[in-house]
């Protein structure tokens, strides 16, 4: 399910006037007391945004923030959807794992996202 206008604008607040966002997604931090997060990758930079322990949607803190220049993938896939971005596992839904490909591939670096399915 996409991520609502309301969110998007919430998470808005934590960017520069003249960014915009790209792709934004939920993701969960499974070892953190604030395991909730989004993930924002905008035109000059990628945030990790907390949502804080009881909420998934309102951004509260910003938890981390990396060069647009970092890669998010590859997702790994055989225990569930996750990504490690700065030193941390995050876990996604699958239905995102097509943001993350998207937002990897504009990084520019003319690199494509690992095939799926390398053995067909």
């Amino acid at each position: 399910m996409p991520v609502s206008e309301k969110v998007r604008a919430a998470a808005r607040t934590f960017l520069d006037p003249d960014d915009e966002i790209r792709y934004i997604f939920p993701a969960v931090l499974s070892t953190s007391s604030r395991p909730y997060v989004l993930v924002v990758v905008s035109d000059k930079a990628l945030k990790v945004l907390s949502t804080g322990h009881w909420s998934r949607t309102v951004p509260k803190t910003l938890e981390a923030e990396f060069p647009r220049q970092t890669r998010l993938g590859p997702v790994e896939t055989h225990l569930g959807a996750r990504f490690t971005l700065g030193g941390f596992s995050y876990e996604l839904d699958e239905e995102y794992i097509a943001v993350v490909n998207a937002a990897d591939l504009e990084r520019g670096a003319g690199e494509l996202p690992p095939d799926p399915l390398p053995d067909l």
